[in-house]
């Protein structure tokens, strides 16, 4: 069997740090937990898991700080979390068959991120990531926000999600900052921080610049397919926010330069068409995005609700708007599937009962 080296970097994470080590720690050989400045009782806390706790001076590189935590594990394979992150009971159970079994030939297991979840509890966005790596390949994190570990060898997709539970927007700020500080300092961005750097924008609703850094992004023709994907799908979103039409539709057309319909940018499509009562074609867009297989092994980004509830749910309205209450019923029907308890499912259904 595999030993386990937990690697984290945290900073006042009092409130979530207790609930995350508890989920993992029957799981690991070894903890190491470094400290990048807290003044809470994040250290006093982590000291009652491992005496393994060790400061670094904060320099607004998330990938140096990974980096010193990973030069720390000894053990066979290291794994890292977030202090928000936590594993769930099955997933712990998955993670205990898989350090009892997993080939010592495989380098690195991503597995899934469950980032997050609507009302109900139910994941509305996820991707995968690179959670568990042999120490002795030495991998090393790049970027100093929105890092990545630089991986290659025998990798494999497994079963097991980690679950994000955020609990604050306290650093919302802080990952564009340190893309401001980069740019200040005459650095230029790689293609990945063009990409990101455009997403922190867009996340801050500063839409024009959004719009040229995703663009810069794609110019370079050097990005991963999935990533030049959502830069179009986020591109059609700014252009939506500035009511500019038709660059809106060239984005979402754009995609498809990359690689198949993606449902998010089907269901884009989708309510551009019904912004301007074109039914018929909007019809058309979600019917496709019920039709595509959702991804289960690829690593981009995958918002589920699109996938199945929204677009079935979209078909229903569209229907009904086109006076067929038999179609708009099949596709309600087919929403709840996903959704029962849905506020707009019951709404339709009453609406439809009353028509009765």
């Amino acid at each position: 069997m595999i030993t386990i080296s937990l690697c984290m970097i945290v900073k006042n994470e009092e409130s979530v740090i207790a609930r995350c080590l508890d989920s993992v720690k029957d799981l690991v050989d070894e903890i190491i937990i470094v400290d990048t400045g807290s003044t809470d009782k994040t250290k006093a806390i982590v000291k009652k898991y491992t005496d393994k706790v060790l400061d670094f001076k904060w320099i607004d590189d998330f990938a140096a700080a990974r980096n010193y935590s990973y030069s720390k594990a000894t053990k066979d394979y290291i794994l890292w979390l977030d202090a928000d992150d936590v594993i769930l009971k099955e997933d712990q159970i998955n993670f205990l068959q898989l350090k009892q079994n997993l080939n010592p030939d495989v380098d690195v297991v991503m597995m899934q991120y469950n980032a997050d979840f609507d009302v109900y509890g139910h994941p509305t966005l996820s991707y995968f990531r690179e959670r568990l790596s042999k120490r002795i390949k030495n991998y090393r994190w790049h970027e100093p926000v929105h890092e990545y570990l630089e991986i290659n060898g025998k990798i494999i997709n497994s079963d097991i999600a980690i679950t994000h539970k955020r609990e604050s927007t306290s650093s919302f700020d802080r990952n564009l900052s340190i893309y401001e500080k980069v740019i200040s300092k005459g650095i230029p961005l790689s293609t990945r921080g063009l990409y990101y750097y455009a997403r922190e924008l867009y996340y801050h609703e500063k839409y024009d610049e959004a719009i040229i850094y995703f663009t810069k992004f794609l110019d370079t023709e050097m990005g991963w397919v999935e990533d030049n994907i959502c830069a179009c799908y986020h591109l059609s979103l700014c252009y939506q926010y500035k009511n500019e039409r038709a660059n809106r539709l060239e984005s979402l057309l754009k995609s498809f330069k990359y690689d198949n319909p993606r449902a998010e940018i089907c269901c884009q499509l989708g309510y551009y068409y019904m912004e301007i009562d074109d039914y018929e074609r909007a019809i058309l867009w979600y019917t496709l995005a019920t039709q595509l297989k959702k991804p289960t092994d690829h690593w981009g980004f995958v918002l589920h609700d699109f996938w199945d509830f929204v677009p079935n749910l979209q078909l229903c309205v569209c229907y009904d708007k086109l006076g067929n209450q038999q179609e708009a019923i099949k596709y309600n029907n087919k929403a709840a599937e996903y959704k029962p308890e849905d506020s707009a499912v019951v709404y339709n259904r009453n609406y439809f009962e009353s028509l009765q």
